[in-house]
């Protein structure tokens, strides 16, 4: 492809290209391994979406939800990383504000897991909390 090509070409053409390319053996380079790239997350990195999604499975698991439940949960559990993410953007990190913040979202996002879940619930979760945090790092793994 020559370079005009390569510029007003789309992001699937160029993937599609790239892929047929990449599967025929002129093009793989056999004497280089490919490289390995690990994230590294920090206490300031942003929470991943999918983590509300994992917490809430884990949690439907662990405290036997119905799916009417689940469904809530995860919605409390979204919403609370999109606002901590916006905060951990908007705050230095470890800076007094976010860290009030953080809690502000903590406070109001467990106010309403306990609606949700109703007290029983409610304390069976507080009890495994250790537990389901252990279950979502090896999620991350």
């Amino acid at each position: 492809m020559t370079p005009s090509l390569l510029r007003s070409a789309s992001l699937a053409g160029l993937l599609a290209f790239g892929l047929t390319t990449a599967s025929c053996s002129i093009f793989r380079h056999r004497d280089k391994p490919a490289p390995v790239v690990e994230t590294v997350r920090t206490a300031d990195s942003p929470t991943p979406p999918t983590a509300a999604r994992d917490l809430a499975d884990v949690m439907a698991t662990d405290l036997s939800l119905t799916p009417d439940q689940t469904t809530r949960v995860r919605t409390i559990l979204t919403s609370t990383v999109e606002q901590a993410n916006a905060a951990k953007s908007k705050f230095p990190a470890q800076s007094p504000q976010l860290l009030a913040e953080q809690k502000r979202i903590n406070i109001a996002s467990q106010k309403e897991l306990q609606q949700v879940l109703g007290p029983a619930k409610f304390k069976q979760l507080q009890a495994n909390q250790r537990k389901m945090a252990a279950e979502m790092k090896q999620r991350q793994k």
